[in-house]
């Protein structure tokens, strides 16, 4: 009797949909690359992955590369390529955000733990293998009083309906969670490449208000100097005067020491040496523009945060769990089907094709009952966490937007009332003194304070900024224009 052996290669319909979708990687190549995190290609790669995927998390613009005659790739640093296409030879904050997000290996974790969640989905759609099984009665080999007698058999298990569903549905939440906690992760790294770049700006004016101050004091002492050379003030004026530029040259001592602190942690977020070199900062940032109002932002707060959507999603998946919990109170299945001729010979032969179903009976309730009650403490978990997040959340919103708000009037101060007339009180101090109207320490005062309220000024102005960028964070992305405000533009 000739028979042939048949089986089938299974591929479940919802593994092609990902594949197609851009749910999953194509290809397992980048398995392999994730033990590099710091080539800044493969971040942009990780990246532009993500873009494509139906989780919708944004794209980001990736380095430029250029390729050597020896084949190998090299990063184009930020100089060069200002220098090459005649650029502003000034760091912009939107360039170091964008490059911070190509770079900084932290992020290029959280994508392929994502594609990692995502390729859970195909996983615990797919049925179980089929099992093939064979028997042979050894002693019917050879007889002269029986055929040959052997059975082979065909099973598949088959859970009950509704739990790959169920599955399936976890592990897309699941997926869902690891996407939101990308862009968790790119919008803390978005505040983070902001707030360095303006400490970077700060201790660059702040060491162009300390240099403006040192040739000051110069001027001071060379007049000092003149005046006691023909006797009309005393040495003390030219001693003191001496003191205050070595005061002076002590604060760019120490202002040094941040500008490289500060270098450092700019090329720790874009994943290079931390003496790596920086354009300068800019001498101005864009103009202050009103904040929306705070119900606006706590709207947005809680549409867009993706640490919210996150548990939420997360939220979903133990419900899914829970679901899941409930179809084990019900049988799976297996299914079979077989071909026996130990059985018998002659006519008994045509009872050899079998077919049969074998069911688990759920009898383990104790087991059961402790699943069921597991999911449902694990839903209350997760509820309260994001009750207790929004509370979080409305909190964070609220300190930041007043933070933002007190740093407008602040600087509105000192644009129209505090350095005007610290200008203003120098000039006067400088004539004064031309007449021998005031002692040489009144000048000095007056000069101090013009130093340190510029340096205040600029500090307040990187504080404003530092918190709008904390103040975005907290809404979860970009802050919404407000209605009749006109862009900002350079001051």
């Amino acid at each position: 009797m000739d028979r042939r052996a048949r089986h089938s290669n299974f591929l479940p319909l919802s593994f092609l949909l990902l594949i197609f979708s851009g749910c999953l990687p194509s290809q397992p190549a980048f398995v392999r690359s994730s033990a590099l995190p710091s080539e800044p290609s493969r971040n942009a790669r990780l990246l532009q992955a993500s873009k494509n995927s139906s989780l919708g998390i944004d794209s980001h613009v990736s380095p430029v590369v250029e390729s050597r005659a020896d084949t190998e790739i090299r990063v184009v640093s930020t100089q060069e390529k200002a220098a090459s296409t005649g650029l502003k030879q000034e760091l912009s904050v939107e360039e170091l955000v964008q490059d911070v997000l190509a770079r900084n290996p932290s992020l290029a974790q959280m994508v392929a733990a994502w594609q990692a969640a995502s390729a859970r989905y195909p996983q615990v759609r797919s049925l179980d293998d089929p099992m093939f099984t064979g028997v042979v009665a050894p002693a019917s080999f050879g007889s002269n009083a029986v055929e040959a007698g052997y059975r082979v058999e065909v099973s598949q298990k088959i859970p009950f309906p509704g739990k790959l569903r169920l599955r399936g549905q976890g592990a897309l939440a699941e997926a869902g969670a690891a996407g939101n906690d990308v862009e968790d992760m790119r919008v803390q790294l978005i505040e983070a490449a902001k707030i360095a770049f303006y400490d970077y700006y700060l201790v660059d004016r702040s060491m162009a208000v300390n240099e403006k101050g040192l040739q000051l004091l110069k001027q001071f002492r060379e007049n000092a100097e003149a005046k006691f050379k023909t006797g009309t003030v005393s040495s003390q004026d030219v001693l003191q005067a001496d003191v205050e530029i070595g005061k002076q040259q002590e604060r760019g001592v120490m202002l040094e020491r941040i500008r490289n602190v500060a270098i450092a942690r700019i090329n720790t977020l874009r994943n290079l040496p931390p003496n790596d070199p920086l354009l300068p900062a800019p001498k101005k940032l864009a103009s202050v523009s009103a904040v929306p109002p705070v119900e606006t932002l706590r709207d947005q707060a809680l549409a867009l945060r993706p640490d919210l959507k996150a548990l939420e999603n997360r939220i979903a998946a133990e419900q899914t769990a829970f679901a899941l919990s409930l179809r084990e109170y019900y049988p799976d299945a297996e299914v079979a089907a077989g071909y026996d001729t130990i059985m018998g010979n002659g006519p008994a032969r045509d009872l050899a094709p079998q077919l049969s179903v074998r069911l688990n009976i759920p009898l383990r309730l104790s087991r059961r009952n402790a699943a069921l009650s597991e999911a449902q403490a694990k839903i209350a978990q997760k509820q309260a966490e994001l009750a207790s997040r929004l509370n979080q959340v409305n909190f964070q919103m609220q300190e930041a937007y007043e933070q933002v708000i007190e740093s407008e009037r602040i600087l509105s101060l000192y644009d129209k009332t505090i350095l005007p007339r610290t200008k203003e009180n120098v000039d006067a101090a400088l004539k004064a003194y031309a007449t021998a109207k005031i002692p040489f320490l009144s000048l000095i005062e007056a000069q101090r304070n013009l130093v340190n309220l510029e340096a205040r000024y600029y500090e307040v102005t990187a504080d404003y900024f530092r918190r709008l960028a904390t103040l975005e964070r907290v809404i979860g992305g970009s802050l919404p224009p407000r209605a009749g405000t006109p862009p900002p533009k350079e001051n």
